[in-house]
């Protein structure tokens, strides 16, 4: 096979992984939701249960950074009109939805929020949202809000944080059972929210989306790779038989990269 028809093949092998594509799919989706700001708005105000909700941005992908121990990406980070931070996750797999993770990205947000000075008081309202494939509680409702009460009383603490899981497999007549259908649409000819389904339609069929998640796929493709040369560098480093110039060659990783993992090795 020639290296044209290779890639033929590759683009056709990707035209048909893109008709199979639901928004439970988080590459999918956050490139569906990046940009415009009404796709989540109308997400969030079904979830959140504020029709009266302003989506005043929307970031996909933010790599949320701490230098001395574990960071995350999330998702979707969005802002609304009264400052509210929203984080959502879409996840597939049960275990990754764990409620420690809702509590870590919840606090790696927290922790990003203040600039040096400003007062405690002025956090921003957040919120943390799973939208999960399967029922991860178990209880059959569409929605689970997590809170905050003073242990022997039903005050609420009121520190402004929540969490939220969305129940991906709940069907019904009702806004939510309706969009968690729409999530799952792989046409959108299917969906029930005509902004979803617009938003869908432009990246399965026009040309100019087709071509984008195209380019999408192909970066999944050259990450997963990037990631599998990397485990072999780390081998080649645990090995202790290889100069650094060699394993840069054989694993096509930079001289830096290397370094870079020969250094988190070491600390």
């Amino acid at each position: 096979m020639t290296v044209t028809e290779q890639l033929d093949q590759q683009h056709q092998e990707d035209l048909q992984r893109l008709k199979g594509f639901r928004l439970l799919d988080d590459d999918f989706l956050t490139k569906c939701f990046e940009g415009d700001p009404k796709y989540i708005q109308l997400v969030l105000r079904i979830v959140l249960e504020m029709p009266d909700l302003v989506a005043v941005d929307v970031r996909t992908q933010v790599f949320v950074e701490n230098l001395l121990n574990r960071s995350v990406r999330l998702d979707i980070l969005a802002t609304d009109s009264t400052g509210r931070k929203i984080n959502v996750e879409i996840q597939r797999s049960d275990k990754g939805a764990g409620r420690k993770r809702a509590r870590y990205n919840s606090s790696m947000m927290d922790a990003n929020l203040l600039q040096k000075g400003e007062k405690f008081d002025e956090l921003p309202e957040t919120y943390v949202v799973f939208i999960t494939e399967h029922d991860v509680i178990g209880d059959g409702q569409p929605l689970y809000k997590i809170e905050r009460y003073i242990s022997g009383s039903n005050k609420k603490f009121e520190d402004g944080s929540h969490i939220l899981y969305v129940n991906g497999a709940y069907r019904d007549e009702t806004p939510i059972g309706k969009l968690m259908h729409d999530f799952s649409c792989t046409a959108p000819d299917d969906m029930y929210y005509d902004e979803l389904a617009e938003r869908v339609r432009f990246f399965k069929e026009s040309k100019e989306g087709v071509a984008i998640m195209c380019r999408v796929m192909e970066d999944m493709r050259n990450q997963t790779l990037k990631e599998g040369m990397k485990e072999v560098a780390h081998r080649m480093l645990t090995a202790g038989r290889y100069a650094l110039e060699e394993i840069s060659e054989i694993s096509g990783l930079s001289l830096d990269e290397v370094k870079k993992l020969q250094a988190g090795q070491s600390a």
